[in-house]
């Protein structure tokens, strides 16, 4: 039987990654500071991230300490992440994907515990779960979607994959020609192939149904 699959990245796209970091470094840094470092932030993290050997507690605290935090705040933003919230549009799509008979699986930058927290923070279970701490590599690399094909029954021609980051996800997933959904909820522009665009999860389901 040839089920049909759509994998998530999770942080930025069910998670408001960019929420749950911005409140620590506002606490750490100052509200007036906060912005600059979130920005400083996404550049640090991928460096970190580059060879694979960190576990994602590893980068996120190696991130406060180069962003110049005290030493007893480099452990904040690691401590704070299973309590970053979902984006309110997400139980709902992922409730009606599931009755629609889509099997779902996340494939992320993160860690078991990690992903374990933000899963029950979300509320909808996940067939499947792959993160970057297991299988030594993070995206933009393609070893997450190497082992989601590997470990299930999915076929490309039956599978979608939904995130926000071009970056680390519609990039990869153009390279490796799948089907993808943008959730764009930056409201960034971006020339890369993707089978449709969403502000967020609403409606998901009924795009997926058309495919």
């Amino acid at each position: 039987m040839n089920e049909h699959w759509v994998t998530f990245d999770c942080y930025g796209t069910l998670i408001d990654w960019n929420r749950g970091i911005r409140d620590v470094l506002g606490r750490v840094f100052g509200e007036a500071a906060a912005d600059a470092a979130l920005r400083r932030f996404h550049d640090i993290e991928p460096e970190l991230q580059a060879d694979g050997r960190r576990t994602y507690r590893q980068v996120l605290t190696e991130a406060m300490r180069r962003l110049g935090a005290d030493e007893s705040e480099v452990t904040a933003l690691a401590g704070s992440l299973p309590a970053w919230p979902a984006f309110p549009d997400v139980r709902r799509a992922l409730e009606d994907l599931r009755a629609s008979g889509w099997r779902l699986a996340i494939l992320s930058n993160a860690d078991r515990d990690y992903i374990e927290a933000s899963i029950r923070q979300i509320g909808v279970p996940f067939e499947l779960a792959i993160v970057a701490s297991e299988i030594g590599s993070y995206k933009p690399g393609t070893k997450h979607w190497t082992e989601f094909f590997s470990r299930t029954d999915a076929k490309p021609s039956s599978h979608v994959h939904v995130a926000a980051s071009l970056f680390h996800d519609i990039a990869p997933a153009a390279d490796l020609d799948l089907r993808a959904v943008w959730i764009n909820r930056l409201g960034e522009r971006s020339s890369l192939p993707r089978v449709d665009e969403l502000p967020d999860l609403t409606g998901l389901a009924e795009v997926l149904s058309r495919l």
